[in-house]
């Protein structure tokens, strides 16, 4: 019986073991899509306790708490950091087959060099000894020594960069790259879209009164990130894209309408947000950026918790919306001018791994490497299961070897471990199909699929 994560955790083979080992355990990070926070890299925050690094703004982890009946005084509320502590680490052992339980303890492992068990038995040991390390430690501590060499943040367009700026100048050894993200712009029946068009427009100093203007702000705005190193977007699509011929003139009418106070309906808002993403969409190609498109969250589900404690504190789930035909004609669209950039495509319903996985080889150009991305298993599909049926349902569909590999999407400075996870879970698959005489036993070949899936090919694809 093999020990709880020891060195061999989730490599079930012997060639699985040799190309971990030998080829992906010491690759560098290129974590291209997280939700760090570019003040507290400025600043170096260091972290008063384990808490504050762990559980503070985790709605992973104050979803696992909530439903192991642990109460929001504990979770979000007014206990004390300790406490709160305690609390996970009492509930914890009861959530075998999370990727929580085995990523908390990796972190502990790898970042800090606490080897307990994570429970309510041991947490006082664990409270005092990683408490110990991190006052030793700060934001860019855990960067360095996970050996990240390009980490990305998520800005919105209106943000000056100015953090990035600093950082930049720093010594500190890790790229931080700002990440263009027009979620605002996109969401016009959000109560707060007219305040973003004021927003936006004084930031580029004209005023925002036509879909053409809209377009022209945002893009004046990419170009700045430009020239600040950013060449990765990232939207939300969490409303279903319009399918067919557009009219291009759809987006003055629609934007008029809502400057006007009245929200758009769901098929109207598909259109809206399908012209604004194709104008978006020619402008990365004309840069040589990536489009990254993350489909199928179902967002604050609970409006009593919404009112309570805002977005992003545990409230979303997984929808089951369609996309195909929306998403099919959208990059239809800019594949015929010849104005499809590289794109990269996640979803959070496994149900439609199959769908991205086919569509993105019909719009493969046969000259740039793996151009259409089906994305590393994200949020609720990132766990063991998840890892793996996406890297099999890539291979099946697709090319394998051109995967641009994983990200954290995380908040933490503490979720490095994870891509340790995902390059675990690449080499075991490789290993148990050989094993099982269903892939040649060619070390050199498989070494480079490893190497390329865990660093190489995100360093050449995105071009940073």
């Amino acid at each position: 019986m093999a020990e709880f994560i020891d060195q061999n955790f989730l490599l079930t083979t012997p060639l699985s073991r040799d190309l971990y080992q030998q080829v992906a355990a010491d690759l560098p990070i290129i974590d291209y899509h997280s939700h760090l926070q570019q003040s507290e890299i400025a600043a170096r925050k260091k972290f008063r306790n384990l808490t504050e690094l762990w559980l503070s703004g985790d709605h992973y982890k104050w979803r696992l708490m909530r439903s192991a009946g642990v109460p929001e005084r504990l979770v979000t509320g007014p206990e004390s950091d300790e406490a709160k502590f305690r609390a996970f680490c009492k509930v914890l052992p009861l959530a075998l087959g999370n990727p929580i339980h085995h990523w908390c303890h990796l972190e502990l492992r790898r970042l800090l060099g606490v080897d307990w068990v994570i429970n309510e038995r041991n947490a006082s040991k664990i409270w005092e000894q990683a408490n110990a390390k991190l006052s030793n430690m700060d934001a860019w501590s855990f960067l360095e020594q996970a050996k990240v060499e390009i980490a990305c943040t998520t800005d919105d367009p209106a943000d000056d960069l100015l953090q990035h700026i600093d950082i930049a100048k720093s010594a500190l050894k890790t790229r931080v790259l700002p990440a263009y993200r027009p979620d605002r712009a996109m969401r016009a029946n959000r109560d707060d879209f007219l305040d973003y068009l004021k927003l936006l427009g004084g930031v580029v100093g004209k005023d925002i009164g036509s879909f053409d203007q809209l377009v022209k702000a945002l893009i004046e705005r990419l170009e700045f990130f430009h020239s600040q190193g950013a060449r990765i977007s990232d939207h939300a699509i969490d409303t279903p894209l319009a399918a067919g011929v557009l009219n291009p003139q759809d987006g003055e009418r629609l934007f008029a309408k809502r400057l006007q106070g009245t929200l758009l309906t769901d098929a109207e808002l598909g259109v809206y947000q399908r012209l604004l993403l194709e104008a978006l969409g020619r402008a990365y190609a004309e840069l040589g950026w990536t489009m990254c498109l993350h489909i199928g969250a179902q967002r604050n589900n609970n409006t009593r918790q919404l009112g309570a404690l805002g977005p992003d504190t545990g409230y979303d789930s997984v929808s089951d919306m369609t996309n195909s035909a929306g998403l099919a004609s959208f990059l239809d669209a800019l594949d015929g001018t010849d104005q499809l950039p590289k794109t990269m495509l996640f979803n959070l319903n496994p149900a439609m791994n199959e769908v991205l996985s086919t569509l993105i080889g019909a719009f493969q150009d046969g000259n740039t490497f793996g151009k259409l991305q089906f994305g590393p298993a994200w949020w609720f599909n990132d766990h063991k299961d998840g890892n793996l049926r996406q890297l099999q349902v890539l291979a099946q569909h697709g090319v394998l070897g051109t995967s641009v590999g994983m990200v954290t999407d995380s908040r933490s400075f503490a979720s490095y471990p994870r891509h340790d996870y995902f390059r675990r879970l690449l080499c075991r698959q490789l290993g148990e199909w050989v094993e099982a005489g269903e892939a040649p036993n060619d070390f050199d070949a498989l070494a480079q699929i490893v190497r390329g899936v865990s660093y190489d090919n995100a360093k050449n694809y995105f071009g940073l």
